[in-house]
């Protein structure tokens, strides 16, 4: 599978997002206020043509071709499909859902939902959401980013999760050869290959300390929630006794299992895929595209020397996964709403999804069923990713959520509760203190 997502991360910048004019449904097929449920309609649009939007690397074209053709078959209008590039994309999107001109619908990370919808870019699909949704049960992780105050923004489109891959062969020497299914199991597995494995500057785990995506784990599993929203304010959760639990959990692990060098590192400075190649590491949590940049570095490692699991919880459970992925938004300035419902219905159906966006492109389908349907088809590494998807949470479904990815508050959070910097009740105090007012004033 390909991991679009992580590797072009974009920052997405509020002030652009600030910068959208408040739309409005123009009343052809948008909710306008009406909350009863409905069918997506069913209207000819002949002679017509739908703008769709969608991100480089994000869908082979086979796929486009056949949503566009089942398209096309259904409505008889035509698709206008327009790859975009992702250097500059949030600015180009905000600039053009603030337009007459706008695309029809649009392919959009699923973090970046929440800043479009509310500032009143995206089409309210609320009413819609039974039917879109064909039976099946969106990935949370997807479905609560295009949540905001309760009202559907966007469709789930594909996703992305995060799994251990670890060296089978360094686990092996150290007597373990099966994946644990247990926390317990886990850390004892990881105490073994320490003992085996003695270097100072060795890691039976990798977890540096500023990798948030993973510490965000540890809070969910904890019970915890990153913020929640009370009386149209944001409240941080850090603070709270499971917020409590889980940063001390985190650093617990981390501490008992990671270099003590990377208490207050993040994932690139050095390269955690190379550390792995080097044989510093016999474990890493990452995206399954780690998984071809390992053996790209070290060819020495062969796909059957590695594998993959969902990282077991304190709790009993798999630790909820964050999701990379993608949602698909219809633009609320549209002149053809009802058109661009039926696209994005066509686009998230099962048999799309599970024939073409899993059986073609290898992404993780945007329901739980779709991950049900794609278990006879998947490889060993794979297996670890899509159980990992099958529990999944979301950052806050706030329109100011980017600027904390973006001034590094939240890794220095996890780095310095890692590190000791911080007790976890200071560090968790100090973060609250900024998530409640930079979600509350855009700063």
């Amino acid at each position: 599978m390909r991991s679009t997502r992580y590797i072009a991360a974009l920052a997405l910048s509020t002030t652009a997002l600030l910068s959208l004019n408040a739309c409005s449904s123009d009343g052809n097929g948008g909710s306008g206020g009406d909350s009863a449920a409905a069918a997506v309609p069913a209207v000819k649009g002949d002679g017509k043509t739908l703008t769709v939007w969608v991100m480089d690397g994000d869908y082979t074209p086979e796929t486009l071709d056949a949503i566009n053709a089942k398209f096309t078959a259904d409505t008889g209008a035509k698709v206008d499909l327009q790859i975009q590039q992702w250097d500059g994309i949030t600015t180009k999107i905000s600039t053009a859902l603030s337009t007459s001109g706008t695309p029809d619908v649009l392919d959009l990370g699923n973090t970046q939902v929440p800043g479009f919808a509310a500032n009143g870019g995206l089409l309210d699909l609320t009413k819609y959401k039974d039917d879109l949704r064909q039976g099946r049960t969106w990935l949370a992780g997807l479905e609560e980013p295009a949540t905001v105050d309760g009202a559907l923004y966007a469709v789930p489109g594909f996703a992305g999760a995060r799994a251990v891959i670890y060296n089978k062969k360094t686990w092996a020497a150290a007597g373990v050869t099966a994946a644990p299914a247990s926390y317990t199991e886990l850390t004892a597995a990881l105490d073994k290959i320490k003992a085996k494995n003695p270097a100072a500057d060795f890691s039976p785990f990798y977890l540096p300390g500023q990798y948030w995506f993973a510490g965000l784990q540890f809070l969910w599993d904890a019970g915890g929630d990153i913020a929640t929203s009370e009386g149209g304010a944001w409240k941080g959760g850090f603070s709270t006794p499971a917020g409590q639990k889980g940063l001390t959990d985190f650093k617990t692990f981390q501490n008992a299992y990671s270099t003590a060098a990377s208490r207050t590192l993040d994932t690139l400075q050095p390269d955690q895929t190379q550390l792995f190649a080097d044989g510093k590491t016999s474990a890493i949590l990452a995206t399954s595209g780690s998984i071809g940049l390992i053996q790209k570095a070290n060819p020495q490692i062969k796909t059957e020397d590695i594998g993959t699991f969902p990282l077991p919880g304190v709790s009993g459970k798999a630790q909820p996964v964050m999701l990379g992925g993608s949602d698909w938004g219809i633009a609320a300035k549209s002149d053809a709403h009802d058109l661009a419902l039926q696209w994005t219905k066509i686009a998230a159906s099962p048999e799309m999804q599970d024939k073409w966006v899993f059986g073609k492109d290898g992404w993780i389908p945007n329901s739980t069923e779709g991950i049900q349907a794609a278990q006879p088809s998947l490889d060993e590494q794979q297996k670890g990713f899509f159980t990992a998807a099958l529990t999944s949470k979301a950052t806050p479904a706030a329109a100011q959520w980017p600027t904390l990815e973006g001034d590094k508050s939240v890794n220095q959070l996890f780095s310095a509760v890692a590190s000791g910097a911080k007790t976890p009740e200071q560090a968790a105090k100090d973060f609250d203190a900024h998530l409640g007012e930079t979600l509350a004033g855009g700063k």
